[in-house]
C-alpha cells in the first residue's frame, strides 16, 4: 500500500478529487506541514485532518476549498474556528477569522480580490461535509459570512478552544 504523503499547502484540486480528507503526519523527519491521503470514509473524528471539498460562493460558481478546524458535533466550535482555503488558478488563499491577528491582510475583501470577485458575490460561502465525516448536520453543513453574527471575546474564544 502507497501512502500518499504532501505538503499541505502543495495539495491540489486534482489530489481532492481523488482523496478529498488528508490526515497531518507527525512521522520522523517529516515537516509537521505534511499529510497524508485517508482513505477510509467516511472518518468518525476530524481531529488532526482537513478536508478538500467544493465551496458554493454567493454568486452561485463553486471553487475547491480545504476546510479545517471542523468538529463534527459542536456547529458552534466550527462556527468560529473554522479554517478555510480557497483555490483559484493553482494557488491558496487562507481566509483569516475575524479574531485572526491578520484579519485585516486576509478576510473576506482579500479572499474577494484573490477570487477576482465583489465580496457580495463571494459570501455567504456555503460547503456540506457530510459525505466525508460522521456527526451533526448542524457542524458539517454551513457557511462563511462576510460578517459573523456572534463575535466572541478573546477570553469567550480561549474558553471554547481549551475546555
Amino acid at each position: 500500500m502507497t501512502i500518499r504523503l504532501k505538503l499541505v499547502d502543495s495539495l491540489t484540486a486534482a489530489d481532492l478529487a481523488e482523496d478529498p480528507v488528508w490526515k497531518y503526519t507527525n512521522r520522523d523527519g517529516a515537516d509537521e506541514l505534511f499529510v497524508s491521503a485517508v482513505t477510509d470514509l467516511p472518518v468518525k473524528n476530524l481531529s488532526g485532518l482537513v478536508i478538500g471539498a467544493k465551496a458554493h460562493l454567493a454568486n452561485g460558481s463553486e471553487t475547491w476549498a480545504l476546510f479545517g478546524n471542523v468538529d463534527s458535533k459542536n456547529p458552534r466550535y466550527t462556527k468560529h474556528f473554522l479554517a478555510l482555503s480557497v483555490e483559484r488558478k493553482g494557488q491558496w488563499f487562507h481566509l483569516a477569522r475575524y479574531h485572526d491577528f491578520d484579519y485585516a491582510e486576509r478576510g473576506p475583501e482579500a479572499l474577494s480580490r484573490f477570487l477576482g470577485l465583489a465580496v457580495d458575490d463571494v459570501f455567504p460561502i456555503s460547503f456540506d461535509l457530510r459525505r466525508y465525516v460522521e456527526g451533526y448536520p448542524a457542524a458539517l453543513v454551513g457557511s462563511v459570512l462576510k460578517e459573523p453574527q456572534e463575535r466572541l471575546s478573546r477570553a469567550q474564544l480561549i474558553k471554547m478552544a481549551v475546555p
